[in-house]
């Protein structure tokens, strides 16, 4: 019915003065407006008679064609060349219309109960990873349960960095990491970043009076530094601010470990440091760091004395990385909280009351540190550490000192699936670590599974054990040698950095 009126309209206005071909194609475009969402209704299920009322007008609109073509090939008046011109155009125009009718008309029925597609294919992101200028947003939460078969008083598992707290759901740690490396190439030499730390791993990081003058200033701050690349050779990078201890093989964030609970020399050597840290690659396979900080954990500075250290990374080879460390100062508080209520005599910083230790102690700590990590083949992996500390609490005393070493070994089963071991020993016989003369050792099992990129489990067991009464039973006052915990840690992280964080 619709097809017959505009047939009509085009007839009574086909005069040689008029131009109907513009007319035309407003009529023409009026009706692919039309019949293209009735082209497009008749894929839908049970659409039959529709689609072939589409059919049909399509057959009369190729029959138009077919005369409009052999009309204007015939006109040869005065106006014959502009007619022609625009005759020609509608017929294209309508011959295009009606290929993409047909295309919708011959689609075949058993699209019509196709399941529409996705709009998308690629789901969005659900927290921003990445931000304009090379920025990068990263996300962790680190949780576990642990049963302690000592069943301690105070549910306290002995000499542990983070996994502190026996038979409770706990929370290890929350991060928000935020990053932007510096990157020559782009022609931006500068760069910073900030770790934000919530969980139990704070109070054993820098949220410690043992560690701080001010500890709730700095509690949530793991890390934060400004980063700037010098042109000088191969490039002097230097960081200025608090950055984590490049000392011993293990680090902060679980999901880069290769066991869930830490070693003893991970909690015995320096957590993090703040100053100066300049870096250089002498060749493609050395790179020298040095340090110029406050101290070991020391955000603000407890003695005036400023530290230094010098780290050596070696990669012989593509698969062995070997470092080679030496760090020394003064470790020793030379000031302490003042706890009279009067007011102190000498300007201080809000929440800082200090006084002087007399006699200062003037002791150097010195620490020698080395380790290596050899990717043996796609599965297997190994890594040691040997360290030697010697410390005094004044220059003419006598030494405290401790030597351990650990090796670990890890085997990849599948690509969601590895064992690992660790094995450790440290001999502490001036108690510089434990606060008791004693030898240690432990061994820990883990397996770990990666459900997703993003998300991984740990179960693993570990056995403390000392040439001493030393852990804590469910005794008051009983301890005994030795201490075992099994452990299920879950790890989710997320965002633009890769690597390890």
């Amino acid at each position: 019915m619709v097809v017959m009126k505009i047939r009509e309209v085009t007839s009574e206005h086909r005069s040689p003065g008029f131009h109907w071909p513009w007319l035309y194609r407003a009529v023409i475009g009026s009706l692919c407006l039309i019949l293209i969402p009735v082209g497009a209704k008749a894929q839908s299920p049970n659409t039959s008679q529709e689609v072939e009322q589409l059919r049909q007008t399509v057959q009369l609109l190729e029959a138009r064609v077919a005369a409009l073509e052999t009309e204007v090939n015939g006109h040869k008046t005065g106006t014959a060349a502009a007619t022609n011109a625009e005759g020609t155009e509608t017929a294209a125009s309508l011959s295009t219309a009606v290929a993409a009718l047909r295309t919708q008309g011959d689609a075949p029925a058993a699209s019509s109960t196709s399941p529409v597609p996705p709009a998308s294919s690629t789901a969005s992101a659900p927290l921003p990873g990445t931000l304009p200028g090379g920025i990068t947003l990263n996300y962790l939460f680190d949780g576990y349960y642990e049963y302690n078969y000592n069943h301690p008083i105070g549910q306290v598992n002995e000499l542990r960095a983070y996994d502190v707290s026996s038979n409770s759901f706990s929370i290890n740690q929350a991060d928000v990491v935020i990053d932007m490396e510096p990157d020559v190439t782009a022609k931006r030499r500068y760069g910073a970043r900030l770790d934000l730390m919530f969980g139990q791993a704070t109070e054993t990081l820098q949220g410690s009076a043992a560690n701080e003058l001010r500890p709730q200033v700095w509690r949530n701050v793991f890390q934060a530094y400004g980063s700037y690349i010098f042109p000088a050779g191969t490039g002097l990078r230097v960081d200025f601010g608090k950055f984590a201890s490049a000392l011993g093989a293990e680090g902060n964030y679980t999901k880069d470990q290769i066991n869930y609970t830490r070693s003893y020399l991970f909690n015995f050597l320096p957590f993090y440091h703040m100053g100066f840290r300049a870096s250089y690659d002498v060749t493609p396979k050395v790179n020298v760091t040095g340090w110029l900080v406050n101290g070991t954990e020391q955000t603000e500075d407890f003695n005036g004395f400023k530290s230094i250290g010098l780290i050596t990374t070696l990669k012989p080879t593509s698969s062995l990385t070997w470092n080679v460390n030496y760090y020394t100062g003064q470790e020793q508080r030379a000031v302490v909280a003042n706890t009279s209520t009067a007011v102190p005599p000498i300007p201080i910083q809000p929440g800082q009351p200090l006084e002087n230790v007399s006699p200062t102690p003037n002791g150097r700590e010195h620490i020698f540190d080395t380790y290596a990590t050899w990717n043996i083949n796609q599965r297997w992996t190994a890594a040691g550490e040997a360290d030697y500390l010697i410390s005094r609490v004044y220059s003419e005393g006598p030494p405290s000192h401790a030597d351990a070493g650990a090796v670990y070994l890890k085997y990849q089963w599948t690509p969601k699936l590895y064992l690992a071991a660790r094995s450790e020993y440290v001999a502490d016989p001036n108690g510089f670590f434990s606060t008791a003369s004693q030898d240690l050792k432990e061994g820990t099992a883990t397996l770990q599974y990666q459900f997703s990129d993003g998300f991984a489990t740990y179960l693993e067991y570990r056995r403390d054990w000392s040439n001493r009464n030393f852990f804590l039973t469910s005794q008051p006052g009983v301890l005994i040698g030795h201490q075992d915990t099994t452990a299920l840690g879950m790890v989710w992280w997320y965002g633009g950095k890769q690597g390890s964080w």
